[in-house]
């Protein structure tokens, strides 16, 4: 199978060097990034709370050119939060959530340029020996959390950059 990128079209594999692989939990979805994290966060925004059903998600950011499936693209879903609704992958509105459509475990989210990888779903030996760059460099949407989060990491009432920076105690 040809490896596919989040734009779904075959990707020239001559310039893509895996450096860190993801797959869902029954392992029928894997997809590789070739590039470190742009960032990395925590999102505390009521939607990630409720899609999620945790209390924050924890994502790190890369470019959508540096990801590309190397199985399973047959089972990709696309659910649009703001439709509440799941879509095709010709036609879905971004940003989507994207799942397994066989465990239903959740990959990532898929906005326009940029492709927000959960760093659990990677291949570390365990979370302890995940690289720094996985690491949240914030909180996102802090006003909406369920609980406090004391770990020193600069909390944001909306978007990094482009929202209020909480002064907490």
């Amino acid at each position: 199978m040809a490896a596919l990128g989040p734009a779904y079209g075959v990707m020239d594999d001559s310039a893509f060097v895996p450096r860190y692989r993801a797959q869902c939990h029954c392992g029928a979805v894997c997809y590789e990034v070739c590039a470190d994290p742009l960032d990395a966060k925590y999102c505390h925004c009521r939607d990630c709370q409720l899609l999620h059903g945790a209390p924050m998600q924890w994502a790190a950011i890369f470019h959508k050119a540096d990801v590309r499936f190397v199985r399973g693209v047959e089972h990709l879903r696309f659910y649009n939060a703001q439709r509440q609704a799941y879509q095709p992958l010709d036609g879905r509105e971004l940003p989507v959530k994207v799942s397994c459509g066989i465990c239903g475990s959740l990959l990532a989210d898929e906005g326009r340029r940029m492709w927000l990888a959960f760093p659990t779903l990677f291949e570390f030996p365990s979370v302890r020996d995940m690289p720094a760059v996985f690491m949240p460099s914030c909180h996102l949407f802090y006003g909406q959390r369920v609980r406090d989060v004391e770990d020193g990491l600069p909390k944001w009432a909306g978007h990094k950059g482009k929202s209020p920076l909480l002064d907490l105690p």
